[in-house]
């Protein structure tokens, strides 16, 4: 054999050898192409292919995080809000993902964009605030139905903000400062009223017994002078001087 044939071999081992060894990672496939027609999923790991005439792409399964850019929506109560969110979905079967859809990472993103649109739109504003929850898993499930047939799962998604108009902040605002105020009304007007029925339950006791009166109208006196005032007026129960023109009329009767 010449040594233009040897050289010829080497250079072919080369140069091919090196298109012919593939490896994969273990987060990754490669889905591979012979001819132009579809062979299947190779990896993780090495293996061979035919130069010039396999092609192998390689898919990542790993989950991805995407987000969704502002978007401007018109609430089913037609107010107007700001909307983003975060979804993150992973590729599940990576053949799918190359032969059904050109990008599956735009497309994802741009049917997450439209969906956040739609539900939002059919949506209140009381229930984009407060039910949040229900939102994000109605929002998961439609968008993994129209990515199911690209071999694509999303697992969740979740609104981030939602950024209401200026005016509708403070109409809030006066919202919130309003129930605040109707609940302490409520409190004060329960206390008041089981203040009202202690002090009817008091007048009940002192209308039995009178002297309750009498103890309750010296111990006032007592509270009186410990303020430490140079002039002290009160008035005499009625009750208090018959008590004492009572015995009075009694000592004199012993006599």
């Amino acid at each position: 054999m010449s040594p233009i044939v040897i050289g010829i071999i080497i250079l072919a081992v080369v140069v091919i050898l090196p298109m012919s060894v593939k490896i994969v990672p273990e987060y990754e496939r490669g889905v591979l192409f012979r001819l132009g027609r579809l062979v299947g999923q190779r990896g993780p790991g090495l293996f061979l292919i035919i130069p010039f005439v396999d092609r192998m792409v390689k898919v990542d399964l790993r989950v991805v995080t995407m987000d969704v850019p502002s978007q401007e929506v018109i609430t089913k109560d037609n107010v107007t809000v700001r909307v983003n969110a975060v979804v993150y979905f992973r590729v599940v079967m990576p053949e799918d993902s190359v032969v059904k859809v050109l990008d599956h990472i735009r497309a994802t993103s741009q049917i997450s964009q439209t969906t956040l649109r739609n539900v939002i739109g059919q949506s209140e504003l009381d229930e984009l605030l407060s039910a949040r929850e229900k939102l994000n898993q109605n929002l998961q499930q439609i968008i993994d139905q129209h990515t199911d047939p690209w071999g694509v799962k999303v697992s969740i998604v979740e609104i981030k903000e939602v950024e209401l108009p200026e005016t509708m902040r403070r109409m809030m605002s006066a919202q919130a400062e309003a129930e605040r105020e109707r609940r302490a009304k409520i409190i004060h007007a329960e206390g008041e009223l089981q203040a009202s029925e202690k002090l009817s339950q008091a007048g009940a006791i002192i209308a039995k017994e009178p002297t309750t009166l009498q103890l309750r109208y010296l111990q006032t006196l007592t509270e009186i002078a410990s303020e430490k005032n140079s002039t002290l007026i009160f008035p005499v129960p009625i009750d208090l001087i018959t008590m004492f023109m009572k015995r009075g009329e009694g000592t004199k009767s012993d006599k």
